[in-house]
């Protein structure tokens, strides 16, 4: 069976940008697109293309994106005295609709999750003449995955939106805005489609697609959309499965899981994979983390490069970590300048730091004062000794770490501490589990509270998760600090106005969202 004059959506690594919600789409340019013409789905061997086609769109994170989804709690801030003015005020809760990041944001995820729905349409046209049926299976519940935590990152930002059942962007025109709570309740199902398909392994243990998506990912992601809905029982179903594996364990070194020995570790249950070949030239692919480097630094391997400044961990977090007696966590999440330092020190309750902490990091990379910020994050930081030699790119060849099993756990333990129940393992020894690796002492009778400052303390300038669970528990307290004044209002991001311009369904819904 052939397909006459097929465009097929998947070129690797390259992103194919839909004016998402808007009638721009229905004119898209053809030079963006993969021109084939006849597909004979009859060579089934070649059926694992638009799986990797889908792989491509989902590691191809424009570099704006991240920081939208993650800028807005109390443990970071945005890098000031930029040319992003916008992005700085979003921070502060000032939101501007013509922003034009945005807008990039809304159009670039909406255009992939468009794309995997082509790649998943196109696997059912191999199906049909599969000698394994079951492998197309798997690859469309892959696919509806990594969709699934991309549309659960959108309505995090924006709570009611558009869930796409097929590729065909001309859909945006007649299709209806669904709620946050359908939306994450569609992820769930979605999920529970896709987990008995998937293979029962670690990322890092498959042979076909290093990395890819397995049962545990998907249960992971079900788990994040349950906690969204407070569905704690589901959380703690989702998380004792993962748990119970017995595949997952905690990379020892905390410092170093963020880093080149990080890829593919068996913490990982998700992360965007990049690679240099170990080539000094030639191709290479990866995040722009240059947006997370410093403007000036004295980098250990000389003519390593530096980044924009635009990103830092807030004082807020780092004096928290401080009260709390934490060095690995803290030494890993944040890198320090003097000014920094400095300004620590003027707070009187501060006044004498611990002697560790220092502008070197511990691989002898020096971070000097910069006019943006002046803290820098270390999740988002590669040593330059750990550069291919013969690279200097900010963070070349870093993978980007999606969701891990410290996450897990302690999903798993605030879900027992909101009245779930679980035989694979108690609140106290998943929150131990994540202390004992840095050298936290343990807790008895764990409080839900105490599993909130755990996950404040682990996953700080993660995906924006300390945000998100401080909206889903309507604790907005916290985001009032520094001068900030939040409101619940400010929950949601306004739709961009370039996509307003384009649908009445967005113009009616207007700044209540």
């Amino acid at each position: 069976m052939k397909s006459k004059n097929k465009i097929f959506k998947i070129a690797a690594f390259s992103l194919v940008m839909f004016g998402a919600a808007s009638c721009d789409v229905l004119d898209k340019s053809q030079q963006n697109l993969v021109f084939v013409g006849d597909t004979d789905y009859t060579l089934t061997e070649n059926m694992i293309q638009p799986l990797i086609g889908a792989y491509a769109e989902f590691q191809s994170r424009g570099w704006e994106q991240y920081p939208l989804i993650a800028v807005r709690g109390d443990d970071v801030n945005a890098g000031g005295l930029g040319d992003q003015p916008q992005f700085a005020d979003t921070d502060i809760f000032i939101y501007t609709v013509d922003y034009w990041m945005y807008n990039s944001v809304w159009q670039g995820i909406y255009g992939d999750v468009l794309n995997m729905h082509s790649a998943m349409e196109e696997i059912a046209k191999y199906r049909e003449f599969a000698p394994n049926p079951a492998l197309a299976d798997q690859y469309i519940a892959e696919i509806k995955v990594l969709r699934g935590f991309l549309m659960l990152q959108l309505s995090r930002v924006w709570g009611n939106i558009f869930i796409p059942e097929a590729s065909d962007p001309s859909n945006f025109l007649v299709m209806s805005l669904s709620t946050k709570d359908e939306v994450m309740q569609h992820i769930s199902d979605q999920m529970d489609e896709a987990i008995p398909l998937l293979a029962n392994q670690r990322p890092n243990q498959r042979v076909d697609v290093t990395g890819g998506v397995t049962r545990h990912t998907a249960l992971a992601v079900k788990a994040l959309a349950n906690l969204e809905l407070k569905n704690y029982q589901q959380v703690a179903d989702a998380t004792s499965q993962i748990i119970s594996s017995n595949l997952f364990t905690l990379e020892p070194d905390y410092y170093e899981l963020f880093k080149i020995p990080g890829k593919l570790n068996n913490e990982n249950l998700l992360e965007l994979q990049y690679t240099d070949l170990g080539q000094g030239s030639g191709p290479s692919t990866g995040y722009l983390f240059d947006f997370f480097g410093p403007q000036a630094w004295v980098p250990a391997v000389a003519g390593s490069g530096g980044g924009w400044g635009f990103w830092e961990p807030s004082m807020k977090y780092i004096k928290f970590m401080l009260d709390r007696g934490e060095q690995e966590r803290l030494l890993t999440s944040v890198i320090f300048t003097n000014r920094g330092i400095n300004a620590i020190k003027a707070d009187p309750n501060y006044a004498t730091l611990p002697a560790w902490i220092s502008n070197t990091t511990p691989d002898g990379d020096v971070f000097s004062d910069y006019p943006r910020a002046m803290f820098a994050s270390g999740k988002h930081y590669l040593p330059s000794n750990q550069l291919t030699p013969g690279r200097t790119g900010y963070g070349t060849n870093k993978n980007f770490i999606c969701i891990r099993y410290a996450e897990v756990l302690l999903m798993h333990a605030e879900a027992l501490t909101r009245g779930a129940s679980s035989s694979a393992m108690t609140a106290d020894a998943a929150v131990n589990l994540v202390r004992d690796r840095v050298g936290m002492g343990p807790l008895s009778g764990v409080t839900a509270q105490q599993v909130m400052d755990e996950k404040y303390a682990e996953l700080a300038m993660e995906w924006g998760t300390r945000y998100y669970d401080l909206i889903r528990l309507g604790e907005y307290a916290p985001l009032s600090y520094d001068g900030r004044t939040f409101d619940p209002g400010k929950i949601f991001l306004p739709y961009p106005q370039a996509q307003r311009d384009q649908l009445a369904v967005l113009r009616e819904a207007g700044s209540s969202n």
